[in-house]
């Protein structure tokens, strides 16, 4: 088996030599003229080169071990591009900066030669993402498994202030990290029908006939540890048809039909969350569900049979963590596996599912608690609908027999809601693994208080809270090198890989020649985001300002509204008087509203429209901008996060789960601005309340507000700036074109509750604002809190993350050096 040393790699001659090589063989190209993807691409394969040998040694590790593998189930990751990752967890800046240069380019011009990989849409697949870097940097013998999407969620551009959506075509121009696994072909069967029959010893068995098939080829992206010596990999599948186009079609004419079955058949991993309003569109995701779990245990079962036929040490070899509910069809799918072809009698297998699966919950909102008809599975996947009704059975049978009569509690805790006739996939997750976990203090008591207290009750201890975290080598290290090179010239370079360490910087937060270089650090980066808003936007702005920014996906629950009330505020306070005792301030937002969602999509609209009313106002020039920036995506963020000032987190308490952005922002020095919801409170606790601007109602008043509280319109009529800013959306202020457009979102607080509390908070919010600018004016207390920010995030490394799910749940230890 091949060896390899990180220390290999830094020869710049050979380094240059390979760049060259591949760009004549590999590309088929010559070097002259120069072209930029070309260079790219030459140096993207040079370092493929090296991650594979060192992920060969890394396989050779894990074999001669015999060690316990996870395998991290998810129907996203969001890894963004991996050239300048790759360069930082492999220790090679300066040898890639000095080739690039040798072709005629910057590094960083390289860089941006690349597409950000299609193959997940926000936090979940990003977190996905940071725990592969945490799992290859711990040393964790893992996997991510997922679908090599051809097309990404969608590219995002503004249209007369309008979201309008184009494919995200992202592998148009190939992609040189995606490795094909063509050996490893694996079949997978959709339709049909089972069919029972008496085997040999006249067991009543069942096998699922008259299917149609489907092949699932494996294709690797390799995942290397800070430092680079141990490279794991996440395994993408992507979808092949069983079947060639007819020959007998296409001779006939019919050049569309001869292909059909193979376009239908691919249609499978074409499309990152194909839109599920149309019950096709539900289909195709059922399917795109069952085929990453169904190639998955393939490979996982094959992967077990290298050691020998029995089944009986499975949960002691492999961990199967279900990122969100996505993946959970892989309960039914391994007790298919285990009763239909190995043979094992139910109560067995049953004991071996409950050992290999653990269920990660991201959310307490109802519509993402995921259930399907019943009708629909039954159709798609007939025999694995049997089995869970099976399992179904037998749960209720415990429920039934620990509280009699107790008819209420089996409704609620049954997997098959007999009402609805819907299979609900979260109680499924949780009946079939042996944990399951919130991602932050207060989302975990909600699900165990509220979202699953049935189940909570009948499994004690099965729940558990791992808060979510963030890998510092792509939040810190590699996105804000400015920042990094700071703290590494004070404390050290070891807080790349123990975040702890950065308390280290505390004592220096009252330094004042190192606030200043602090301050220096961030307004580099400041200039950095003005250059590229203004080359995406056409709209200028000034590092001079406070840059206050919200980027995270469009959704009501996130308050992008409550961000636009407060803008208006403002522009009416200055409007009044220009000389007004507040900084300057540069308003980002920037998400992507999904493409069925009215009110997001108009939300979008209302930040377009008072953007362009305030920007365009020159009574207030030079002291309040706003820009939408569109397409937000990691890197887009990578520019954004060491920028900002201010971090908006002020969703509704009670209704983010975790949240990532959160922790990203504050390692990078911003503030936030935020409600109690999710990991606010837990980075309240580290960084200190008095360096956080906390506000709004708690999770217990946002319920009791719901149930009863003042009535927005009187909120609203006692609040005279509240009302001011709601009449001028209202009467077309913004858009006068068409005075009616923002109507919907008037309705929603106005008349239909206001149910995420918008108008109840806003005073509060305002009251916060308030003192982020008296902090601001002050340019050293401000820069001592963002130092304590960075200072104090240690607990919000990844790593910290995965020990305690590999310590707590998986039950495997990171292998030695």
């Amino acid at each position: 088996m091949p060896t390899a040393s990180v220390t290999d790699f830094h020869d710049i001659g050979s380094l240059g030599e390979d760049i060259r090589r591949h760009i004549l063989s590999n590309l088929g190209n010559d070097l002259y003229p120069p072209d930029p993807f070309r260079s790219f691409s030459g140096l993207a394969y040079a370092i493929r080169d090296r991650l594979i040998r060192l992920w060969l040694a890394t396989q050779a590790s894990y074999y001669d071990s015999m060690t316990k593998r996870v395998y991290y189930l998810s129907m996203e990751f969001l890894p963004g591009r991996f050239l300048m990752n790759y360069i930082t967890n492999l220790g090679m800046e300066d040898g890639c900066r000095q080739a690039a240069s040798d072709l005629g380019y910057a590094l960083e011009d390289l860089a941006e030669e690349e597409r950000d990989a299609g193959l997940g849409n926000g936090g979940l697949g990003r977190l996905a993402s940071c725990y592969m870097d945490s799992l290859a940097t711990l040393r964790i013998p893992g996997y991510g498994y997922g679908i090599l999407y051809d097309y990404g969620l969608f590219h995002q551009t503004i249209v007369d202030g309008w979201q309008e959506e184009r494919a995200d075509n992202w592998r148009r121009h190939g992609s040189p990290w995606v490795i094909d696994r063509v050996e490893h072909l694996y079949p997978v069967r959709f339709y049909g029908r089972s069919e029972p029959y008496r085997d040999n010893k006249g067991a009543l068995r069942y096998r699922w006939v008259e299917a149609d098939t489907v092949m699932a080829m494996p294709c690797d992206i390799l995942i290397p540890a800070h430092g680079g010596a141990h490279v794991t990999n996440m395994r993408l599948w992507t979808a092949a048809s069983s079947q060639e186009f007819s020959l007998r079609d296409f001779n006939q004419g019919d050049f569309v039909g001869a292909m059909q079955a193979k376009i239908l058949s691919e249609n499978i991993s074409k499309v990152l969350y194909p839109n599920d309003e149309p019950i096709a569109g539900k289909e195709l995701r059922l399917k795109q569900q069952y085929f990453l779990v169904a190639a998955t245990l393939r490979d996982i079962v094959r992967r077990h049979k290298k050691s020998g036929p029995s089944f009986d040490g499975f949960a002691d070899q492999v961990a199967i963590q279900l990122n969100d509910t996505h993946p959970t069809i892989a309960i039914a799918e391994l007790m298919r596996i285990l009763v239909d072809e190995e043979f094992l009698a139910w109560d067995a297998a049953w004991d071996i599912c409950r050992h290999t699966f653990a269920y990660t919950n991201h959310t307490v909102l109802p519509e993402a608690l995921e259930t399907w008809s019943a009708d629909l599975m039954g159709r798609v996947l007939p025999r694995h609908l049997e089995i869970i009704a099976e399992i179904d059975r037998r749960f209720l049978a415990e429920v039934a027999a620990r509280h009699p009569g107790e008819t209420g509690r089996l409704s609620r805790m049954a997997i098959i809601d007999r009402t609805s006739g819907r299979v609900r996939m979260a109680h499924l997750a949780i009946v079939g693994s042996h944990a399951v976990n919130g991602v932050a203090r207060l989302h975990s008591d909600i699900l165990k208080d509220r979202v699953f207290k049935d189940f909570d009750a009948f499994y004690p201890g099965k729940f558990t809270n791992v808060t979510n975290g963030i890998t510092p080598r792509r939040w810190l290290l590699q996105t804000n090198p400015t920042l990094s090179r700071l703290i590494t010239d004070h404390i050290g370079p070891d807080w790349a890989t123990d975040l702890t360490r950065l308390t280290d910087l505390v004592p220096l937060a009252g330094d004042p020649a190192f606030r200043q270089a602090w301050r220096l650090a961030k307004r580099d980066n400041k200039k950095r985001l003005a250059r590229y808003v203004l080359r995406k936007t056409g709209i200028g702005i000034n590092p001079d300002t406070l840059f206050d920014v919200q980027f995270k996906r469009m959704h009501e629950y996130k308050r992008q509204l409550l961000n636009v009330l407060h803008v208006v505020t403002l522009y009416n306070r200055l409007r009044r008087d220009p000389a007004l005792p507040v900084p300057p301030r540069t308003v980002l937002i920037g998400g992507k509203a999904a493409p069925g969602y009215f009110m997001a999509k108009r939300i979008i609209r209302l930040v377009t429209a008072v953007a362009e009313t305030v920007n365009a106002d020159d009574a207030i020039r030079g002291r309040l901008r706003m820009v939408f920036l569109p397409n937000y995506c990691v890197s887009q963020a990578e520019k954004v996060i060491p920028a900002a000032d201010l971090s908006q987190q002020i969703s509704t308490a009670g209704m983010e789960a975790s949240g990532t952005g959160n922790m990203k922002f504050a390692l990078n020095g911003a503030l936030t601005i935020g409600t109690l919801d999710g990991a606010n409170i837990e980075i309240m606790e580290q960084v200190g309340r008095e360096n956080i601007f906390i506000f709004g109602l708690t999770t217990p008043e946002v319920e009791a507000a719901r149930a009863g509280g003042t009535p927005p319109r009187r909120r609203v009529a006692a609040d005279p700036e509240l009302a001011e800013a709601l009449d001028m959306i209202g009467r077309g202020f913004f858009h006068p074109a068409d005075p009616g457009l923002f109507t919907p979102i008037l309705d929603s607080l106005l008349d239909h509750g206001d149910y995420y509390c918008v108008t109840a908070d806003y005073r509060a919010c305002l009251d916060a604002q308030d003192a982020v600018n008296a902090l601001y004016l002050d340019p050293d207390a401000w820069s001592r809190a963002s130092i304590l920010n960075t200072a104090n995030m240690g607990y919000f490394s990844s790593d910290r993350a995965v020990l305690e799910y590999a310590r707590n749940i998986w039950n495997i230890e990171p292998l030695g050096e």
